[in-house]
């Protein structure tokens, strides 16, 4: 069913941290509309027999728990739970401090772990022929997609976030990623998600659920310099590819 967004008033975004919709000028990315977002975390173990289990661990970090600084939540008898993030400061965890955005998220193309998202990334990744990028075109150490900010919506909510692991379910869904509104994502866990989001975005959006999959965002990618200040860049990750 087609959400109805409902536009906040601007003094309030503001008052919450969030900004007001269509605030960048990113225009030549599409937007994804209706997608189903669900929640992920740093340090969150969901599936420990399952290859793709554990956020101890990145798509693009081996030591992905370290460099962030811990847990993204709190730790109950040994392991790491979300927590509910509020604007109250600036939806930051309240029991450590992170030493990477907390505003991250996930899209389904791995384009360094996966063959053929690697072999793709030069001919689908819109940014690929900019300077930076092209340089590092047959460089598994370097990602394309690592670190690139995304604008999402949620019922007159707008944040950002950067894209620090590759999921869910899928690895190679270029057709969704990058394509037109009218491509859904080829996932089929999880209730068909087409992305994850981390504890800070699902406060900043106002999630009605901690971990669920019920909650339906749009998002487009955006370039750096179109990102409005927010609390998304308190901390602003630059770290590529660690093994």
């Amino acid at each position: 069913m087609r959400r109805i967004h409902v536009a906040l008033p601007v003094a309030l975004l503001a008052l919450s941290g969030c900004a007001a919709p269509g605030a960048s000028g990113a225009g030549h990315y599409p937007w994804h509309t209706d997608i189903t977002a669900t929640t992920f975390w740093v340090g969150e173990i969901f599936d420990p027999h399952a290859a793709d289990g554990s956020q101890v661990i990145s798509a693009y970090d081996g030591q992905w728990m370290r460099h962030y600084g811990g847990c993204d939540g709190v730790v109950r008898q040994d392991e790491c739970h979300t927590e509910q993030r509020t604007a109250e400061n600036g939806y930051f965890p309240t029991s450590m401090t992170p030493k990477e955005n907390p505003f991250y998220l996930d899209l389904p193309f791995n384009d360094v772990g996966d063959p053929v998202a690697f072999r793709q990334r030069a001919e689908v990744v819109p940014w690929a022929d900019e300077p930076e990028y092209a340089q590092h075109a047959d460089d598994r150490g370097f990602s394309f997609m690592k670190n690139r900010w995304v604008e999402i919506t949620r019922d007159g909510r707008t944040c950002y976030g950067q894209i620090q692991d590759a999921g869910p379910g899928e690895y190679r869904d270029a057709e969704y990623v990058f394509g037109s509104d009218d491509v859904r994502p080829a996932n089929e866990r999880y209730g068909g998600a087409g992305m994850d989001v981390s504890p800070a975005l699902n406060g900043c959006l106002g999630f009605s659920e901690l971990n669920g999959k019920n909650d339906r965002v749009d998002w487009r990618f955006v370039d750096d310099v179109d990102v409005p200040d927010g609390p998304w860049k308190t901390l602003i990750t630059t770290r590529q590819v660690s093994p």
